[in-house]
């Protein structure tokens, strides 16, 4: 329980201030005259550098175990958010929201910590533990999106940035406290037992893998779109100032009980099947909220409903993960599914500025979130328990 509890307060940090970034994009505008297309890009790089790392970021964290990577990433990525606040121009943006951002989350997120929770926990408890310490990291949502706006309107985007900052200086010795990585060949089974070489090679062989690295592609790109581009989505569609805030921590708020649900399910159900169902969900929610016409009440009700879909899919994943390959590598193979889901993220984010700068309208990213969400129900509904379970003779814990 206290893996899960301090897998928590990192999340909430760590996920909490990047889903603050959002609402940076009219200020960095307005304020300093950078192109919504730059400042996008410089938010999606953070995303293709936290893909491109998380492998590496893992790996460490498996073999050094996660207290010196978190407390690294910790203090790297509160040195991009003051970099940004004090010299917020073009090239230094793309430095430090982008490049150091990047590989400061890839070290306090979900690639390392969410492992240190799955690798503590029982094969019987594993999915649950993880949902919960997901759902735990969403109160960050909660309060930091409300935090970094109202210190933006008072005070201003670099003081805003500052606070940001502050917040995760607070968690970098948290990593101390989680599990270490186990070491020596009693500290897991005989099925994790091998060299990471061969482990990489096998899990690129085994379809089921293939096909859940495919389909968590989508969610990156439909969570890095939205939590960049749903704020000026909303001023764009002239509804009320402040909504965006209050929408992205209505999402982090109902994400703890989505997390914590989907854990829950991914128990008792088989994993890819609730992942399809996720998938699928959020596509038809999506086509609602396109459909319907734009109101207070209809902008909350999809953010209620995006919110219980938000990260439900990580729980499920890094379980399936575990579950086919054990935990000796988990980190390390988690962090290469995870980064086909930081592809798109990339994409999400950098394409919905593009297309709105383009084409003056978000008509066409939107409709293409909905394209692939039915398309990763799809991918993930493949993935049949038998070719899920039986591998290298039996069931990995």
């Amino acid at each position: 329980m206290r893996t899960v509890i301090v897998g928590g307060l990192i999340l909430s940090a760590a996920a909490g201030v990047r889903q603050t970034f959002g609402l940076y994009i009219a200020p960095f505008a307005t304020d300093h005259g950078l192109p919504v297309t730059e400042i996008a890009f410089a938010i999606a790089l953070h995303n293709l550098v936290w893909g491109l790392s998380q492998p590496v970021i893992g790996a460490l964290s498996d073999r050094l175990g996660p207290g010196p990577i978190v407390a690294f990433g910790a203090l790297l990525y509160a040195l991009a958010l003051g970099l940004a606040a004090l010299e917020p121009t073009g090239g230094f943006l793309i430095l430090s929201m982008g490049i150091m951002v990047g590989l400061g989350i890839s070290c306090t997120s979900f690639g390392v910590v969410t492992t240190a929770v799955g690798r503590a926990a029982p094969p019987e408890t594993r999915s649950m533990a993880l949902g919960l310490a997901s759902a735990g990291g969403s109160v960050g949502q909660v309060l930091l999106v409300p935090l970094a706006q109202g210190v933006n309107d008072h005070a201003g985007l670099s003081m805003s940035l500052l606070t940001l900052a502050a917040c995760l200086l607070a968690v970098a010795p948290l990593g101390f406290l989680l599990a270490p990585a186990p070491t020596g060949r009693a500290a897991v089974t005989p099925l994790t037992v091998q060299p990471l070489r061969a482990a990489l090679s096998e899990a690129s062989r085994h379809p089921g893998y293939r096909l859940l690295t495919l389909g968590f592609f989508t969610c990156g790109f439909q969570l890095a779109f939205i939590a960049t581009h749903l704020p000026p989505y909303l001023a764009f569609c002239h509804m009320p100032s402040g909504l965006g805030a209050t929408v992205l921590a209505l999402i982090g708020l109902f994400n703890i009980f989505g997390s914590w649900g989907c854990g829950w399910l991914g128990s008792r159900f088989p994993q890819q099947y609730v992942l399809s169902w996720l998938y699928l969900l959020r596509a038809l929610t999506i086509l609602a909220f396109l459909a319907l016409p734009k109101s207070s009440v209809s902008v909350m009700a999809f953010a209620a409903l995006m919110g219980l879909t938000w990260l439900g899919t990580l729980p499920l994943t890094s379980g399936l993960v575990a579950r086919v390959f054990g935990v000796g590598h988990l980190g390390a193979l988690f962090g290469i599914c995870f980064l086909s889901h930081q592809v798109g993220s990339f994409l999400g984010a950098w394409a919905g500025g593009y297309l709105f700068d383009v084409t003056g309208s978000y008509s066409l990213i939107w409709t293409l979130t909905v394209i692939l969400g039915f398309g990763a129900a799809a991918l993930n509904f493949f993935i049949r328990e038998d070719r899920v379970l039986d591998l290298r003779g039996g069931v990995a814990s």
